[in-house]
């Protein structure tokens, strides 16, 4: 990766939040902030801030958001034929003019191994998550018979929390066809997913997805198979690993979550959120690059933003 600015530059002008005189404030999510640009089209900002345990870090990640921006645009395309995207067009590493739709306030995960959040309440006793019922005997990061759906409720502030099928349906927050539209497409993402993983030599372990209606259309919207929202094991020596007991290799924010606990963080009441190095922050950055350029084989090659704001105006008036 070719760059004509230093190290201290590029964490010195991470894109934190934005302000574009002549349009409302934006919504803003962890990661994205959401300009009404009317006539059914929004300006989705993604943003160098990091969250985990859902909270956003105090340091942001340099160039994150172009490397999440530019690897949901690679992996919308990948999909385009299961189901309609929200993206009309990426006119900066950085943005993406979508399209208005109505958010569905499920999240949408799908997990093919014990890992992570599904791995911890394993661990716990546990036997069950979000009604799927768990098989005994099971490992840290051993392979699920079959993919599993575990939604989540999508929360505006705060955590997101565990919500079985039945619940979703039994308080009406999604009408039974559309959830079982939903259902049977977001398996298809994943099985398509993992397909695209796997020709780089990757395994895609878990991920979820956001959806929403454009004129009635169900339509995938937020992100499709980045490393925020997805977890990757590299497929070589998996098996191996597995069968000594050994740590996987992993291009996901796990390991920032790892970090975290490490220092005492889990997002618990009481827990202070500790300061993120910028030796770590450049190792986050690192592994985020990596990922990108593994599944797209292109280099990821960044942008540096001095007066972000005024390239927005210029985008977005």
């Amino acid at each position: 990766m070719n760059t004509n600015f230093s190290t201290k530059e590029a964490l010195n002008n991470c894109i934190t939040e934005t302000h574009v005189p002549g349009l409302p404030s934006p919504y803003k999510g962890k990661v994205r902030e959401v300009y009404d640009l009317g006539d059914e089209k929004l300006g989705i900002v993604v943003t160098d801030r990091i969250s985990a345990f859902d909270y956003i870090m105090k340091q942001a990640i340099p160039f994150k958001g172009q490397i999440l921006n530019k690897l949901a645009a690679f992996s919308f395309d990948k999909v385009k034929d299961i189901v309609a995207a929200h993206i009309i067009e990426v006119p900066h590493p950085n943005v993406t003019i979508a399209k208005k739709c109505t958010p569905i306030p499920i999240e949408v995960v799908i997990r093919g191994y014990l890992t992570g959040h599904a791995w911890r309440v394993y661990k716990s006793g546990k036997r069950e998550l979000c009604g799927v019922k768990l098989p005994n005997g099971l490992k840290e990061h051993d392979k699920f018979p079959k993919p599993i759906l575990t939604p989540a409720t999508k929360a505006t502030e705060g955590h997101d929390e565990d919500i079985p099928e039945r619940e979703i349906l039994s308080r009406k927050i999604v009408a039974p066809d559309l959830w079982n539209e939903i259902k049977e497409t977001a398996f298809k993402l994943f099985e398509r997913g993992s397909a695209v993983a796997a020709e780089q030599g990757l395994i895609l372990v878990d991920t979820k997805y956001e959806f929403g209606l454009f004129n009635g259309e169900l339509t995938l919207i937020d992100e499709v198979h980045t490393t925020d929202s997805s977890r990757y094991f590299y497929k070589k020596r998996y098996e191996e690993r597995q069968a000594k007991g050994q740590a996987q290799k992993q291009l996901s924010k796990e390991f920032l979550r790892e970090w975290l606990m490490e220092h005492n963080f889990q997002g618990l009441e009481g827990q202070s959120l500790p300061d993120l190095p910028d030796e770590f922050r450049m190792e986050v950055f690192e592994r985020y690059a990596e990922l990108f350029e593994m599944l797209t084989g292109k280099e990821f090659e960044p942008v540096l933003e001095k007066d972000f704001n005024r390239t927005l105006a210029s985008i977005f008036l």
